[in-house]
C-alpha cells in the first residue's frame, strides 16, 4: 500500500482536511514530525504523496534549525521522482525556497489572519475557477520560483499560489483548516489581533460562517485531483 507522509511543525491534533481526506478514502497516513527528530527516511517507490504543513519556522534558519535541511532534502526528492507534493504556508515557503526563491517578511510586515479572498490568475483558473475566501495565517511570503506557474494571489500578498511542474503545488493560505482549527489560533497566544492587515474576531467569526463550506468543497476537490490517482493506485 502507497504512503502518504504528511510533515507536521507543531502538535495540534489531526482534525484538519488533508487527514480527512486521506482517511474518507480509507488511508490513514504517515505523521511526521521532523523538528521533534522524527525520522522521514527516504523517497522510494513506496511514496504515493506528501504534504509540507505549515508551521513556526523562519524557512530561511537552517543552522538555527537543522531538520529544515532534511525536510529540504525530502522536498527535492520528491520533485525528482514526481511524487504528489503539498506544501502549505512555511511548506510552501519551503519549496519556494528549494527552488531558489526569496521568502520573508514583506515591508512594513503586513500581516494576514483571518479569511481573506484570493484570486486566480489568468494561469490558475483551472486551479481556482473563481475567486475564494480561505483561512490565512502568515506575515512572511514567497517570491514565485524560477520555472513556476503563479495561480493566484490575495490584495495584500500577491503570490498565494504556485505550481511546479504538473505534481508541486505551494500555498500561501490554510484551506486544510476547520472552524475547530481556526477557533484554536484565535485562542492562541501568538494570535496577531492588532496586526497590520489582521482581522478582528468578530470580522474572522462572520467571515468563517460564510465561507468555510465553499473552502471545504474547493479543498477537497483539489486534493482528489493532486492525490486521487495515487490513493487509487495504492489501494
Amino acid at each position: 500500500m502507497a504512503r502518504f507522509v504528511l510533515i507536521r511543525h507543531g502538535d495540534d491534533p489531526d482534525d484538519d482536511r488533508v487527514v480527512t481526506y486521506f482517511r474518507s478514502k480509507g488511508v490513514e497516513p504517515e505523521i511526521i514530525r521532523p523538528f521533534k527528530g522524527e525520522v522521514l527516511g527516504d523517497v522510494d517507490a513506496a511514496v504515493g504523496g506528501s504534504v509540507v504543513y505549515g508551521g513556526p519556522f523562519n524557512v530561511f534558519e537552517e543552522d538555527k534549525h537543522p531538520f529544515l535541511h532534511d525536510e529540504a532534502r525530502w522536498i527535492r526528492r520528491c520533485m525528482a521522482a514526481d511524487v504528489p507534493l503539498l506544501g502549505i504556508c512555511q511548506g510552501a515557503q519551503q519549496i519556494a525556497r528549494v527552488l531558489g526563491a526569496e521568502v520573508g517578511p514583506r515591508e512594513g510586515e503586513p500581516n494576514e489572519f483571518g479569511y481573506y479572498t484570493v484570486t486566480p490568475s489568468e494561469a490558475g483558473r483551472d486551479f481556482l475557477p473563481d475567486s475564494l475566501v480561505v483561512a490565512q495565517s502568515h506575515f512572511h511570503e514567497f517570491q514565485l520560483p524560477p520555472g513556476a506557474e503563479h495561480l493566484a494571489g490575495s490584495a495584500l500578498f500577491p503570490n498565494q499560489a504556485f505550481k511546479y511542474g504538473d505534481r508541486t503545488f505551494g500555498f500561501q493560505f490554510h484551506a486544510e483548516v476547520t472552524p475547530r482549527c481556526f477557533r484554536r489560533w484565535q485562542e492562541a497566544p501568538w494570535a496577531r489581533y492588532g496586526k497590520p492587515g489582521a482581522q478582528t474576531r468578530e470580522e474572522q467569526d462572520q467571515l468563517m460562517a460564510l465561507h468555510d463550506r465553499p473552502q471545504h468543497e474547493w479543498f477537497m476537490r483539489f486534493m482528489d485531483r493532486l492525490f486521487g490517482e495515487a490513493v487509487r493506485v495504492g489501494d
